[in-house]
């Protein structure tokens, strides 16, 4: 499930604070101040680079082109706040064996990547109660090829659930994967039932494989579960943009 969790507005404060205190700076120093930054951000995105040529991955600036934005396939995708982002980054399961899905839940795999990219996903039909996210992880083609493996074991592993930040996720089932187009390697389909204080909260998800690249669909429809799956055409559309990169 995604997770909402906001700055308080007090958090922002300090900053527009320091922001004012320092304008009285030289120019020449905000020039350096400016132009260090900048060399940094670069740095960080040479080296992310590199990394990603080494094992034969997309780096994370091609993934954030890469990932779906505005409307698709009946839903509108989004960029999701960083905070947000990383509000779910290090979820532990109090079962080693079902990492793989607690990290999911988190918005990550459960192995390092090189880059990931975040939307939100709402209907354009107000008669759809479908609602979820999307997000990608860029991994080495064995690594991505492991979290498909893990992810498929955690599945048969956790049948009766799990903990993980104080929530309680009390089944897990195996769902037949969709049939998706020519940029699916492989592909794991599940459903969560997740303890919301007395309400069960079914929570679908498709996690596909294409090359090094692992794309991962959460929805939820408290209407009706079974049609809470993020349907095909939106996936084939984000595999087919991620196949469009790798060639």
């Amino acid at each position: 499930m995604r997770l909402h969790r906001a700055l308080p507005i007090v958090a922002v404060l300090p900053a527009l604070l320091l922001a004012s205190a320092c304008s009285g700076e030289s120019k020449e120093s905000g020039d350096k101040n400016q132009k260090a930054g900048a060399k940094s951000t670069q740095s960080a995105a040479e080296k992310n680079s590199a990394e990603a040529k080494r094992i034969g991955a997309l780096d994370a600036a091609t993934l954030e082109t890469v990932a779906l934005t505005g409307k698709a396939a009946g839903f509108d995708a989004k960029k999701v706040a960083k905070a947000e982002v990383e509000a779910g980054r290090d979820m532990q399961a109090d079962k080693k064996a079902c990492q793989p899905l607690a990290s999911l839940i988190g918005g990550f795999t459960h192995l390092p990547s090189v880059g990931t990219s975040h939307r939100s996903l709402q209907p354009t039909d107000a008669t759809n109660a479908t609602v979820g996210s999307m997000w990608l992880a860029s991994h080495s083609e064995a690594d991505a090829t492991r979290v498909m493996t893990d992810l498929r074991a955690a599945v048969t592993a956790c049948p009766k659930g799990f903990k993980t930040l104080g929530l309680a996720y009390g089944k897990v089932e195996n769902l037949p994967a969709p049939k998706l187009g020519d940029g699916a390697d492989e592909t794991v389909a599940y459903r969560i039932t997740g303890d919301i204080g007395k309400q069960k909260v079914p929570m679908t998800y498709t996690v596909v494989r294409s090359g090094g690249v692992v794309a991962a669909f959460y929805g939820v429809n408290m209407l009706d579960p079974d049609k809470a799956a993020i349907p095909a055409p939106l996936v084939d559309a984000q595999l087919k943009r991620i196949a469009d990169a790798r060639d």
